[in-house]
């Protein structure tokens, strides 16, 4: 099959598993009771406080201001109906995001060299990735996160390709985006800006790349990170909910707050506003103690041994589905206020396919411990699997140190460079079948038939709890692996 024929396979896979029962459940789901309130702050301009960056709220705002939003719903807790399909549009842009990121890793692999087979098992595993999924279809943030820094990725190696100013701004643009969403995405950046060290390193024209390079990896990032909190301070122009985490000096600059009548007050301006909330955003990130019931530690995350309870409902006797909290029991209550027992349970959990986090878990810990024996040996460096095991590094490490709660999605960068590396090792296997002695050796064909045959068949076995459709007991306990995952 050609390039076109994949791409147009992954596309229709992907707008299948992303937009499969959307708008379902009409309620409130996991930060979405975070999020909503956000987006709603736009729509009123009273100033609220996040410890991310703008962007990911910004752009959802937007599809609200398309749809003609209007704010008034509390957003107060998880299970709480949506009074009108209004709110249901505010997952539009994550859920298109996700769907897109297949189509992303699929360029960027055909572009890290490998084969277009090994590219399309690329993109068709992100489809059928049941966490990637859940994730995408509710008012969050990673989707953007990961859609615009693998974008990054991708604008880099097709600048590497071609040598044009335009990709490589392209992908200091993207890397930009990233960050503005939420400040993992600076590792994209960082990695970024390695590469082209090191490729600079290698230069002839060394003033001349290094301009290229400050100007797009630095200057056009941090212009284009500022405008969008000018954007957002634009907006929040009034007094509001996030105000006890400003100085007086910024709250000078709202409307409405009891520090305009403070003329020993000076108002800052936007670039010390711009300061302001940044470092306001790095203590409360660094303060943040609060614990949850499905944190988890880091060097969890690839074995996926503690997912997150989303969401519940439960459909009872009398034919009502009542929601609740992850925390809630399995009874619920029908409109007549009599408790009565479920006969099957609707969950959400952000759970990933097992066949793809397991395997791609065994391919990047293959190449780290080949990496090392290569170091150890002083064997000639393998480029890609150097690439895939330092940006996957770059994307575990740096959660060593944090000793907030941190939660499974917190792996979604790391996950997807370790799908990459596991396609690179398929794609290193003999292209043909050639027999010896009486065995049959596996080749790469039958190795992504193999794994696509099981990632499709776990996807389809753990949707339920991806999309919230109805099962007993038994059949959920079915799904319940590990002790952790309840």
């Amino acid at each position: 099959m050609t390039n076109k024929t994949y791409l147009i396979i992954i596309i229709c896979v992907s707008l299948v598993t992303h937009f499969l029962f959307f708008g379902q459940p009409k309620e409130t789901v996991f930060d979405e009771v975070h999020f909503g309130k956000f987006i709603s702050g736009y729509f009123t301009h009273e100033y609220f406080f996040d410890i991310h960056p703008p962007l990911g709220k910004l752009l959802i705002s937007g599809m609200g201001y398309l749809t003609n939003f209007e704010p008034g719903f509390s957003f107060a807790e998880i299970g709480q109906q949506f009074p009108d399909r209004h709110y249901l549009w505010l997952r539009l842009l994550p859920i298109l995001a996700g769907t897109l990121l297949p189509i992303v890793i699929f360029l960027l692999i055909i572009r890290l060299g490998l084969s277009p087979l090994a590219a399309f098992t690329g993109g068709i595993l992100i489809s059928l990735d049941n966490a990637l999924i859940v994730q995408s279809r509710f008012i969050l943030l990673d989707p953007f996160l990961l859609l615009f820094g693998f974008a990054a990725l991708l604008f880099y190696f097709i600048f590497k390709n071609r040598s044009s100013w335009r990709y490589l701004l392209m992908s200091g643009a993207a890397a930009s985006l990233a960050i503005s969403v939420k400040w993992t995405g600076g590792t994209f950046l960082a990695l970024i800006i390695i590469l082209y060290f090191i490729s600079w390193l290698k230069s002839q024209n060394k003033i001349k790349d290094l301009i290229r390079g400050i100007v797009c990896l630095i200057i056009v990032p941090l212009i284009l990170y500022f405008t969008i909190f000018a954007l957002h301070f634009s907006l929040l122009n009034k007094s509001g909910p996030g105000d006890a985490f400003m100085t007086p000096e910024f709250r000078k600059t709202l409307v409405g707050s009891n520090d305009n009548t403070n003329t020993l007050l000076r108002p800052l301006n936007i670039f010390q506003k711009f300061t302001e909330l940044n470092i306001q955003m790095y203590e409360s990130n660094a303060t943040l103690t609060a614990g949850h019931p499905y944190s988890s530690k880091w060097y969890t995350w690839p074995f996926m041994i503690r997912p997150i309870y989303y969401w519940n409902g439960s459909t009872v006797s009398t034919g009502s589905l009542q929601a609740g909290s992850p925390q809630d029991g399995s009874t619920r209550s029908t409109d007549s206020g009599q408790a009565d027992s479920p006969l099957d349970q609707s969950r959400i959990y952000l759970l990933g396919n097992p066949a793809i986090w397991w395997t791609s878990t065994v391919a990047i810990l293959y190449l780290l411990l080949g990496l090392l024996h290569d170091l150890y040996k002083r064997a000639q460096p393998k480029l890609i699997p150097e690439l895939l095991i330092g940006a996957y590094l770059l994307n575990i490490l740096p959660f060593i140190g944090i000793s907030r709660a941190m939660f499974l999605y917190h792996y979604f960068i790391a996950l997807l460079l370790a799908v990459i590396a596991l396609i690179y090792l398929l794609d290193q296997l003999p292209s043909s079948e050639t027999p010896s002695a009486g065995s049959i050796r596996i080749n790469k064909k039958r190795a992504f038939s193999a794994l696509l045959i099981a990632s499709l068949a776990m996807f389809i076995f753990f949707a339920p709890l991806s999309y919230g459709r109805p099962l007993t007991e038994k059949a959920y306990h079915l799904r319940t692996w590990l002790g952790s995952w309840i």
